[in-house]
């Protein structure tokens, strides 16, 4: 299965994004993402970083610019006298807190994890 036929599957909800547009983000990420380290999992990491992508810049919402909750992670409303609080993804490694703002991301960094071992110092 090539890289785009797994963002159609993993990514559905993508599917008024064009392949030249997802095309461009697999040239853009795939870079990002060892070929050598991920083996066989590497198209897979690098579908689920492509919607990790496309999510964070608000395609797949029905909106062209998607919205407030897809970019800043609303955590809750209220009406009465306006508040809005947002979520802060809290990771055992400070850059990971960005992909724990999609589930895409989420996804990506369980397979990092199956095939790439951390170092932890105790």
């Amino acid at each position: 299965m090539t890289i785009l036929e797994t963002v159609r599957l993993v990514g559905q909800e993508f599917s008024d994004v064009s392949d030249e547009t997802i095309g461009k983000w697999i040239e853009i990420v795939s870079p990002m993402v060892s070929r050598k380290k991920f083996g066989k999992l590497y198209n897979q990491a690098v579908a689920y970083l492509v919607c990790h992508q496309l999510k964070t810049i608000g395609l797949g919402s029905g909106s062209a610019f998607g919205t407030i909750d897809d970019a800043m992670r609303v955590a809750s409303y209220s009406e009465g006298e306006t508040s809005v609080s947002f979520s802060s993804p809290q990771s055992s490694a400070q850059q990971d807190g960005e992909f724990a703002l999609t589930i895409y991301g989420l996804k990506f960094i369980e397979l990092r994890r199956l095939v790439i071992l951390s170092i932890t110092i105790a």
